[in-house]
């Protein structure tokens, strides 16, 4: 079968990331070098989003999410790649390069521009109260889920809530995501 190939530019965190998109995908990587992002990094990203455009693509954890801020402050439209910490997690470690090429796959086929122009829905820190998916019992997990479905990659209620509005993510979106998710807890509890 063949692989994938993908036009733009893949931003990840070190070399083992890069090994682990070039087992899923055919494609270009700008390494990071980890949280140390330089100048000479940051222009290389800049160009890169010129000429091809950019994926950001990092760990499922504070400092990917660090890095990942830090790229979208300085070099804005580029796309975003999330993969859920359940499938980035590997002997009690978690990173891209520690995802199977499956999972790779999925983030890719699911990337997020953040929307420029306003969006129709406005995501408040109310609506996720009322679903359940902020203080309560079981607000953390029914998040994760939600974000897995969402492919907003797992968060904290306000990192959630950014990116529900960042991505522009629909009412349709988000009840189709929670009735999945009810049904789940359901059965569970069945």
């Amino acid at each position: 079968m063949d692989k994938i190939r993908i036009q733009e530019f893949i931003v990840v965190e070190g070399k083992d990331d890069t090994n682990a998109i070039l087992r899923a995908v055919e494609a270009d990587t700008i390494e990071t070098g980890g949280s140390a992002l330089n100048a000479s990094t940051i222009e290389t990203i800049r160009l890169a989003q010129q000429r091809r455009g950019v994926i950001i693509f990092t760990d499922p954890d504070h400092p990917g999410e660090r890095i990942r801020s830090l790229i979208h402050e300085q070099v804005p439209g580029c796309k975003h790649a999330f993969i859920d910490i359940k499938r980035a997690k590997s002997k009690g470690k978690v990173g891209v390069e520690h995802a199977d090429p499956e999972a790779i796959q999925d983030a890719l086929q699911s990337v997020h521009t953040i929307a420029i122009a306003p969006v129709d829905e406005v995501w408040t820190i109310h609506h996720l109260m009322r679903a359940g998916l902020a203080s309560g019992a079981g607000s953390a997990e029914r998040r994760s889920r939600m974000g897995e479905l969402l492919k907003l990659g797992s968060c904290n209620g306000k990192q959630f809530l950014k990116r529900c509005n960042q991505f522009g993510i629909t009412v349709d979106e988000f009840e189709q995501a929670l009735r999945t998710v009810h049904k789940e807890e359901e059965e569970q509890h069945g």
